[in-house]
């Protein structure tokens, strides 16, 4: 469900919103940091700033999803789009994936501009979006078990405890939106988990042309060493490492 196994043509193919929104949250950062003027006038005009949303610049409810800090910022969140948004969009559909993507962000920015009293407080990135997708998940852990298996259920569990205490504990984190963000991912599981069906890694499989099939004298050459029953632990160890890394990689 996490692990993530497809060639990057493929990943293109079976995940369509997910890689767009990584691909465009990229180009954004990039442009910031490379190109004067425009950069600068982007991340001015689309920053998440109270006084400027309380003089009518309702837009930065919104902008703010798309603009990151800096290098370890624009990593951890890609990093964490590619692991845990993809079983998503297949399990919801490109749309409902959208309506909890960014109404979880959106959600969270709204929220930090009624919660956080300072107008000069400013905020940038996805973490509310994302929250929100884990707080989606842990509405499957309690109410829909379905739909997540036991092994991916405990590694939600982890990553949700790991990424809410660390909320506290880093500096220069929006605390409130990634909150909110977590709260409301939740809130939507209700709803939008109705009549969802679980991940199936057999949906993500091209369909193999007629003139493909037929006997091929290398077949056991092509035989696969017996390493099945060691590869999701090992695997598994591997995902909550990177994971952690994540975490670690945006302190600096």
């Amino acid at each position: 469900m996490f692990l993530r196994t497809e060639s990057f043509r493929d990943f293109l193919h079976f995940y369509p919103v997910v890689s767009a929104i990584i691909a465009f949250q990229v180009i954004i950062w990039l442009v910031v940091g490379i190109v004067p003027g425009l950069g600068e006038w982007i991340y001015t005009t689309g920053i998440g700033w109270n006084l400027m949303i309380s003089q009518g610049e309702y837009w930065r409810l919104v902008t703010p999803i798309f603009l990151h800090a800096g290098f370890g910022h624009i990593l951890f969140n890609s990093f964490s789009l590619i692991l845990f948004a993809p079983a998503l969009e297949q399990m919801l559909g490109k749309v409902k994936f959208l309506i909890v993507y960014f109404t979880a962000g959106i959600a969270a920015n709204i929220l930090t501009y009624i919660v956080e009293p300072n107008p000069m407080y400013t905020h940038v990135g996805a973490s509310g979006a994302i929250f929100g997708l884990f707080g989606l998940y842990l509405f499957m852990v309690f109410f829909e078990k379905r739909l997540i298996d036991p092994q991916n259920a405990r590694l939600i569990l982890i990553i949700s405890v790991i990424g809410l205490v660390m909320t506290f504990f880093r500096a220069n984190i929006n605390v409130a939106g990634h909150l909110f963000g977590f709260i409301a991912g939740f809130a939507l599981g209700p709803v939008i988990l109705r009549n969802t069906q679980p991940f199936s890694p057999w949906k993500n499989r091209r369909k193999v042309k007629d003139d493909d099939i037929g006997f091929d004298p290398n077949r056991w050459n092509k035989k696969r060493y017996r390493y099945k029953p060691y590869l999701k632990p090992v695997l598994f160890g591997i995902l909550i490492a990177l994971v952690l890394l994540g975490f670690i990689s945006t302190l600096f």
